[in-house]
């Protein structure tokens, strides 16, 4: 196995590419359940017919686990984005559109996203009341079961060279209510691209529908407040400044 090759290096993992393979290679610190479980997410994607990259193995290289996957020649949407800037309406509209794709699929195998979250706030440094007004918003949400990827933005979107779109990083994926994975990407935009992305994101989403626009911004508070159990200090602050109802 070859690892002299790095593709990308993110959060408390490096990608690696040797041949027709693609390994990411997490630090320590990763339970063995955590890397079988976004492993697991990965088979399923590939299962539903998701375009996933496929996946091959799961490992451990030096004392560190490792998933491999099959390497998809292309770019990334970030990279697109940040070569085309005048295309960035186009981007965001294939970003909208593989979301809602998703969408309109069901797993019911994935973990519950609903229960998922509100484990995470109960689990919050939160003060009480905080946390009961979220609480009580996660709790009108739907019992849908559709595909959430909770952690789609462009740089999670490969497309190969014949055009193909390829969906990665599974590990937060579950199963639930559609319009928190949209108020997730809303965040992520926010964080890691810019807020005028992020708007017309939200935009596109919509499509003019100012009911469902609601329904997300009112999400919004909801994903903070989960997300604030992970990452690292940076993205923690971002989110902390995101609790408050969104009009």
């Amino acid at each position: 196995m070859n690892l002299d090759r790095v593709i990308a290096v993110r959060n408390n993992k490096t990608i690696f590419r040797d041949g027709d393979r693609c390994i990411k290679v997490f630090n320590p610190g990763h339970s063995k359940s955590e890397i079988f479980s976004e492993a697991l997410n990965q088979a399923r994607m590939e299962e539903l017919g998701i375009n996933v990259p496929k996946l091959l193995e799961v490992t451990t290289i030096d004392g560190k686990w490792g998933i491999v996957s099959e390497y998809v020649k292309g770019k990334t949407l970030a990279m697109l984005m940040e070569e085309r800037p005048q295309d960035v309406c186009g981007h965001l509209e294939l970003l909208a559109e593989l979301q809602k794709g998703l969408h309109k699929r069901e797993c019911v195998v994935l973990g519950d996203l609903k229960e998922r979250m509100k484990r995470d706030i109960l689990s919050s440094e939160l003060e009480s009341d905080t946390k009961l007004r979220i609480l009580s918003d996660l709790d009108g949400v739907t019992s849908e079961m559709s595909v959430c990827h909770c952690d789609l933005e462009p740089s999670n979107v490969i497309i190969s060279k014949s055009g193909t779109p390829y969906l990665i990083d599974w590990a937060c994926s579950a199963a639930g209510d559609r319009h928190i994975d949209v108020a997730y990407t809303y965040l992520l935009l926010h964080l890691k691209r810019n807020e005028r992305e992020a708007d017309l994101f939200l935009d596109i989403s919509c499509q003019g529908s100012g009911s469902l626009k609601e329904a997300i911004l009112k999400m919004v508070p909801v994903v903070a407040a989960s997300a604030l159990c992970r990452g690292n200090e940076r993205e923690r602050m971002f989110f902390s400044k995101w609790l408050e109802p969104r009009h």
